[in-house]
């Protein structure tokens, strides 16, 4: 199967279907919006110094032999993740000067876990076998032993990834790259979906996806991040829900150059650059300040069992 040629994330046709169907996670996305824009609007402010560091549990679930990817694999995304959310990313000077006072060292940090829910030592890796050769974003199968995949950790205590050979939606031909839940849903599917090519920058890891920036994109929604154009199909109307982002008509795919107009939002355009955008992982390299906010808003409510430093 070939590598797909632009970004798809499923994450927005999971949250729209948990919306319908789970009135607890709505009545919590409710909660946690609020908390969100009183951070937005500096009616409330984080008192976390920071770092906050929380522990990743990485699910390998494997169909061949390849798809088992190492712990360098596995290791230099965790290095990605550190370096994209505090800002030390080698390609942060790629940013058009425009937007650089808006860069945004966002004070969390990422490790593999060293105990188990058991208490054990472990080095935050497991890994399983599966006669499954692709998993449905809707069913979640790969988060469950009894379906093919792996069951979650306590998700109040760990951040849980999954990789995995390959993710679909039933109502999309394309391959999808990988998938978050936003925060308010059930903790037994809570966490990031990733398919193995697109995950790390060694290994299996495939071109134009081979950089980590998938991970830092899903992560981003895992900590209620949206994507710059609001998910409003082109039609300038939405919002990430985020002041210092740009209204845009819509994702970016590929490498854009400066600028990138849309909706009238010239001169600069859109903020294509932004790691919740679609484009390839070489040209994404920054979070903005109001994200920032965001993130440390979830940081400090549905997330807050993540000690700040």
């Amino acid at each position: 199967m070939s590598t797909p040629t632009r970004r798809g994330c499923g994450t927005m046709p999971v949250h729209h279907r948990l919306m319908a169907e789970s009135p607890a996670y709505a009545s919590a996305r409710v909660e946690i919006e609020n908390q969100a824009f009183a951070y937005e609007t500096g009616a409330a402010a984080t008192a976390r110094v920071g770092p906050t560091r929380i522990p990743v549990v990485v699910h390998v679930v494997f169909h061949t032999a390849a798809q088992n990817i190492d712990d360098d694999q596995i290791t230099g995304q965790i290095d990605v993740l550190n370096k994209d959310y505090r800002a030390q990313n080698a390609d942060v000077g790629q940013v058009p000067p425009v937007w650089k006072p808006l860069v945004a060292d966002s004070r969390i940090e990422f490790e593999l876990a060293t105990t188990d829910p058991d208490g054990q030592p472990t080095d935050g890796i497991t890994r399983t076998e599966t006669a499954k050769t692709k998993f449905n974003i809707f069913t979640d199968e790969v988060k469950s032993a009894s379906t093919g995949g792996h069951d979650a950790w306590p998700a109040d205590k760990y951040l849980n990834i999954w990789v995995c050979p390959r993710i679909f939606d039933p109502n999309d031909p394309s391959e999808i790259l990988g998938y978050a839940q936003f925060p308010g849903g059930d903790p037994e599917t809570d966490g990031v979906v990733i398919g193995h090519k697109f995950f790390g920058t060694s290994g299996t890891a495939t071109a134009p996806f081979n950089l980590g920036r998938t991970a830092t994109h899903e992560v981003g929604h895992w900590l209620n991040l949206f994507h710059i154009w609001g998910d409003d199909d082109g039609g300038c109307s939405g919002s990430d829900l985020v002041a210092d982002t740009p209204n845009a008509g819509g994702p970016n795919f590929g490498t854009p150059t400066f600028p990138s107009l849309t909706c009238n939002n010239g001169p600069d355009g859109d903020m294509f650059v932004n790691y919740m955008d679609y484009t390839d992982d070489k040209g994404m390299f920054m979070f903005t300040k109001g994200q920032s906010d965001r993130m440390a808003a979830t940081l400090d409510s549905f997330r807050s069992s993540f000690d700040g430093g």
